[in-house]
């Protein structure tokens, strides 16, 4: 496992990133668009060799006492899942659900693919390489991403039908392809090390075949192409969540980008109601960082109930267990899914998909309600509250200690608590995570599709019923509503002609 100083040190790497708004980021290592997650990655690699993370970090010592990241170590348990699950939950706690992707998200990539090729029965030599890559990433802490392959507007919009798809495969040999094309939003590449795209369409067209293929961030003819910052403060104070997670989601656009044989997969393209599929366990990390998003809001409730003044009114207790049960409800949901794990076609433990599932539709149904709730609860201060700069003049600081200051905390202390609410649930940073969300893994409806896909006892629960009514009952069949449609585009594939 290699520290974060390693890990900066890889960045400075020649990689093609433009942020919009800001231009070319010659060294995202320094960029203010960027240095901020750069700490907050290096930070993540440094804590494996913190003694006081070791324990919920990395696994228990084998035979010759030692241990490995649990984050790049394949769960073949119950009890390998409860591990893992306990360090990602730590870790997004400490970034309040606000860091979506780790490079230990990147090692469940690697695995997720690597049991796709085994249950899809490909070759040896396909199975073996991926085997490789993902005890590449075990032994190196490489960071990887995940892009769809999901084409952009423009290439939507075409006239030709065929000029369509995201990607073209410009040419192929026994030493590789050529991928040209411009693909959608995906996280974290800037920051990334690797990206795994995964075509949409066949490649080449009516071929049959799928191709999945890897390529360095830092590959010639790829540019990464990031969203604009997050609106936040210069003033940390002010901004204490923004200021140090945005994670950039990114476009990828590559011109003839050479992919070497050994990284280039034949696979499918991607279903996540599929009930093993490449994004299953990412998924579940996905649920444990909408949990700490969900437990971040809480502790700022219960802060404020108690900095405030006001745990003991009977609306803010009643709005401190709703927030309760909502967290607790998915964290029981997590916990199912890890105790009833699913076995892949690679022999690795795989989260219950459906309590995964429920857990997601839990978080999701209550997301906008838990805001509102925190946004009510410390009343107009939160929208007043004084930065610490204000503090800087002495006529000022009297004043301002006397509106916001009693019963046991200094109104430099109340300021910084409400300062964190506001970014919680009323800042950019937050309006981003909802839309990132929505696009990256469907929203609501689309956990609902796959819930729906995944529960398998409508037909023996349906016909439950006969031991309860007095006439008979043909058999009942409910299966087709593992089948539900997919809503349609929100927009035509093509603009309507004049």
């Amino acid at each position: 496992m290699r520290t974060g100083a390693d890990y900066r040190e890889s960045l400075r790497d020649g990689r093609n990133v433009w942020v919009v708004g800001e231009g070319p980021v010659e060294d995202v290592t320094t960029h203010p668009a960027t240095a901020a997650m750069v700490n907050e990655y290096v930070a993540w690699y440094d804590r494996h060799f913190d003694p006081a993370w070791q324990d919920t970090l990395l696994t228990p010592p084998d035979h010759q006492g030692q241990r490995q990241p649990l984050a790049l170590t394949p769960p073949r348990t119950s009890d390998d899942l409860r591990r893992l699950g306990k360090a990602i939950s730590a870790v997004h706690y400490l970034t309040g659900g606000n860091m979506t992707h780790t490079p230990g998200y990147g090692a469940l990539i690697a695995l997720g693919m690597l049991n796709v090729l085994k249950r899809l029965g490909h070759s040896a030599e396909e199975i073996a390489a991926a085997e490789a890559y993902r005890d590449y990433l075990a032994e190196t802490g490489r960071f990887l991403t995940f892009a769809g392959g999901g084409p952009l507007i423009g290439t939507r919009l075409r006239e030709n039908e065929n000029d369509r798809a995201a990607l073209k495969l410009v040419s192929e040999t026994d030493e590789g392809v050529v991928i040209s094309g411009k693909v959608q939003m995906h996280t974290s590449t800037p920051f990334a090390e690797d990206l795994l795209i995964t075509s949409r369409t066949e490649l080449p067209p009516d071929s049959g075949r799928h191709l999945w293929f890897i390529v360095p961030v830092n590959a010639p003819g790829l540019r990464v192409v990031s969203r604009r910052i997050a609106a936040r403060h210069v003033n940390p104070f002010l901004s204490p969540l923004s200021s140090r997670f945005d994670e950039l989601d990114s476009m990828v656009w590559l011109e003839d980008v050479f992919i070497p044989r050994e990284r280039v997969f034949t696979a499918e393209p991607i279903n996540r109601n599929t009930r093993h599929s490449l994004v299953s366990w990412l998924l579940w990390h996905h649920s444990y960082g909408w949990l700490a998003k969900a437990e971040l809001t809480l502790s700022i409730a219960l802060a404020l109930a108690e900095v405030m003044g006001l745990k003991d009114t009977p609306q803010t207790t009643e709005q401190l267990v709703e927030l309760t049960v909502n967290v607790q409800t998915t964290r029981t949901c997590m916990a199912a899914a890890e105790l009833e794990p699913e076995t892949t076609a690679g022999g690795h433990a795989l989260p219950n998909q459906l309590h995964v599932a429920s857990a997601g539709i839990n978080t999701l149904r209550v997301r906008q309600r838990m805001g509102e709730i925190l946004r009510a609860l410390p009343g107009s201060s939160l929208v007043n509250a004084p930065a610490d700069t204000d503090f800087a003049d002495p006529e000022m600081a009297a004043e301002l200690e006397d509106a916001f200051g009693g019963g046991g905390y200094t109104a430099m202390q109340r300021a910084a608590l409400l300062q964190l609410a506001w970014d919680q649930v009323s800042s950019g940073l937050d309006g981003r995570e909802a839309v990132f969300e929505l696009h990256a893994s469907g929203g609501l409806a689309a956990w609902q599709r796959r819930l729906a896909a995944w529960f398998e006892r409508y037909t023996e629960l349906a016909n439950g019923v006969h031991n309860f009514v007095q006439v008979d009952l043909p058999p009942l069949d409910l299966s087709s509503l593992q089948e539900l449609p997919a809503p349609p585009r929100r927009m035509p594939q093509t603009m309507p002609r004049a």
